[in-house]
């Protein structure tokens, strides 16, 4: 019996010290990824510009799914807004609550709405939390109309998505008025062996050369 109980304490605390490695290595990972991402966002792609027909809206919490928004503006001389979420911070408490909230479709963002009417094209980018994108642009996706729109949903991501969340996500914009709908997504790999900034730049510039047609 000693000796079962003490097999137990010590799975028991195996568990607990990998959890707590994982997550340290996880939110490090981050925050040098972010440090890595801020020089590349320093500078805005483009200035807001009303005759512009494209516009490029990200919640990215590291910074590379806002590179990769950046580099879509570039192609498309399109306008970028950021969408901000102060529940989600870098940092364990902020991953703690990403993961927690991971499938949600409800979270509290700045700006929740945004003037779109002079766009003929909306692309919204955030990264995948546990198979779905991320709270953040499911919300502005509710909050904002997109009546005679093309939207494009772009993704990063560490392992999959599930694809009924995009179809879900499809529905959505689709009540909301938009006219077509189409996906984007590139696959970073696993965390400690993920592509470069470049290497998901020029990903991104292989798989999606045209100019969407969704349906």
């Amino acid at each position: 019996m000693k000796w079962a109980l003490i097999t137990l304490l010590g799975i028991v605390l195996l568990i607990l010290f990998s959890t707590l490695a994982v997550t340290l290595f996880v939110t490090a990972t981050e925050k040098n990824q972010h440090l890595a991402n801020r020089k590349l966002l320093s500078d805005k792609p483009t200035a807001d510009n009303y005759n512009r027909k494209t516009v490029v809206i990200v919640f990215s919490r590291s910074g590379n799914t806002h590179v990769l928004a950046n580099h879509i503006a570039l192609r498309y001389n399109a306008d970028v807004k950021v969408i901000s979420a102060k529940d989600y911070p870098l940092g364990i408490p902020g991953w703690i609550r990403a993961l927690y909230d991971a499938r949600s479709h409800v979270a509290s963002i700045t700006p929740e709405q945004l003037d779109l009417q002079q766009y003929d094209t909306v692309y919204l980018g955030s990264p995948i939390w546990l198979y779905s994108p991320a709270p953040p642009i499911w919300q502005f996706a509710k909050s904002n109309t997109f009546t005679n729109k093309n939207v494009v949903l772009f993704n990063t991501y560490n392992s999959k998505f599930e694809q009924h969340f995009i179809d879900e996500f499809k529905s959505l914009v689709k009540q909301n008025g938009a006219i077509s709908f189409s996906h984007q997504a590139i696959n970073r790999g696993r965390m400690g062996n993920q592509l470069t900034t470049q290497d998901m730049l020029d990903v991104y510039d292989q798989n999606y050369q045209e100019v969407p047609h969704g349906s």
